[in-house]
């Protein structure tokens, strides 16, 4: 089956052939570095990683892009504030770290490139200068607008009423825009203390003066716009024309529309032939999100559920449906994890270790292990769908306990071959770890419920039930030491 995933610009699912035979290009709208990330961007995050390593074990090479956007109003809002920094690069720098950090703990492979904004004013001002000497762009008190009237295709991705004449702007750019939707590629001078206002900790004392870093430009000094910089900083570490283009559904407008007007403008050329967008995380039902103050930020998921967790929760939700937050599906989450965990353990242990020569075949596991193989195959063929891949996972999961449950004597030919397709599904495709060298909080928990029900097992006289499990705790890496004053364990 081959891969299909559903573009954004068709609203339809295609199938998906790549611009260069056995080579993908991916960029990737990455965060705008205001504040901590939180489960939101994971949620992204993690999905576009599966994507990558998907596109991988089908055999292509993929580039990936995914940019820091280290320039604007709610960085320079932040600045003087904690431990972030005095300059709103600075400030930028802090967070990016922070982004770093929490990639590297949830497992992500690295992307190839990380570009800032601030890194690309030359080529910003060179695609804008095209775009103003082509008749798409126009200058404005120092400032640089894209015509939207300029460009027949606009509105192709999002379908934005152009005829709506509220479209949000501020006072001031209103004066001097020609039409609503018109956006800034270059904008005037610094930020204005009435636009970091709207984003100062009113706790803190407010900025009255012009802040935020500036640069030279034919126009003036003054300051990129928002959309212009992933233009540029895509065209320079991919192509003029890439195969994926991802980030989250918020930004398919305005940010994505614009992006793709003001590329396509200036080059001639289709600026992305897929537009893959990341549905968003929900909470209480608005999308979770730093300027809501509703969020969850990754480091604490992390240390409270464990990386392995929280990425079992997002991806239990395919990237092209809303997800929604709550306590009860995270610990489903843990649950399962755990559950997958033993489980891949507990085979480990059998195949490394063979109780005998046994002569018994299961074929049921057998065909189940390869089944659930091509369904999960078919799955993420089926516009990387997630949620079944899971399922089809679970499915090996569930026929190997079967097994144990139901065999004196294993299958150990058919145990390696069902560990060694677990393995390639679990950790090379959906990027979990089997060897989290530090015990989360949800581990803990686990350990700890797993010794009481074992000292509760005991005190009834049940002790072929405590030894099995003593086994599982071996199985987790735990060892389990019976003491006068109680049990004590500790890491293998």
């Amino acid at each position: 089956m081959p891969l299909f995933i559903t573009n954004s610009l068709t609203g339809e699912k295609e199938e998906f052939k790549s611009i260069i035979p056995d080579s993908v290009s991916i960029y990737f709208c990455g965060l705008t570095v205001s504040d901590l990330p939180h489960l939101g961007h994971a949620r992204a995050w993690v999905h576009v990683d599966i994507m990558r390593r998907w596109l991988e074990c089908l055999g292509f090479s993929v580039t990936y892009v995914e940019n820091f956007t280290d320039i604007n109003e709610k960085i320079v809002a932040r600045i003087g504030e904690a431990e972030y920094g005095e300059s709103e690069s600075e400030v930028a720098s802090y967070f990016i770290n922070k982004a770093l950090e929490a990639m590297e703990s949830l497992g992500l492979k690295p992307a190839y490139v990380y570009p800032k904004a601030s890194e690309h004013i030359p080529e910003i001002i060179d695609i804008i200068t095209s775009l103003i000497n082509s008749n798409h762009a126009y200058e404005s008190n120092g400032s640089v607008y894209f015509d939207v009237g300029s460009f027949e295709s606009y509105g192709a991705l999002s379908n934005p009423d152009l005829k709506d004449n509220s479209a949000p702007t501020d006072a001031n750019e209103a004066n001097e825009k020609k039409h609503p939707y018109d956006f800034a590629l270059w904008k005037a001078g610094q930020v204005s203390p009435e636009s970091i206002a709207k984003y100062r900790n009113s706790s803190l004392p407010p900025i009255l003066e012009p802040s935020g870093d500036i640069w030279d430009s034919p126009w003036g000094p003054g300051r990129p716009g928002w959309h212009i910089e992933c233009s540029a900083m895509s065209m320079k570490h991919l192509s003029n024309n890439i195969d994926i283009h991802a980030g989250g559904q918020d930004l398919m407008f305005p940010h994505h529309e614009n992006e793709k007007a003001q590329s396509e403008a200036a080059t001639g050329m289709n600026f992305a032939n897929f537009w893959v967008h990341i549905r968003l995380l929900e909470t209480q039902g608005e999308k979770m999100s730093s300027s809501l103050k509703n969020y969850f930020s990754v480091n604490n998921a992390i240390s409270e559920f464990g990386s392995n967790s929280i990425k079992m929760f997002l991806i239990s939700t395919s990237y092209h449906r809303h997800q929604t937050y709550s306590d009860s599906a995270l610990h489903e989450a843990v649950e399962r994890w755990g559950r997958l965990k033993r489980t891949y353990f507990r085979t480990l242990n059998e195949v490394k270790n063979p109780s005998s020569d046994s002569g018994t075949v299961d074929e049921t596991l057998l065909n189940s292990a390869l089944s659930a193989k091509q369904k999960f195959h078919d799955s993420l063929n089926d516009d990387f769908n997630t949620r079944e891949a899971l399922v089809a996972l679970f499915d090996i999961t569930n026929s190997l306990n079967r097994h144990f449950d139901s065999y004196e004597e294993y299958d150990y030919s058919t145990l390696e071959l069902s560990l060694e397709i677990l393995h390639n599904l679990a950790i090379d495709i959906l990027g979990f770890s089997f060897n989290s060298a530090n015990l989360d909080k949800s581990s803990l928990d686990l350990i700890n419920s797993l010794i009481e029900l074992r000292e509760q097992e005991r005190s009834k006289g049940n002790y072929e039930k405590a030894d099995g499990i003593r086994k599982e705790l071996d199985l987790l890496g735990v060892i389990v030491e019976d003491t006068d004053n109680g049990p004590t364990y500790h890491r293998k």
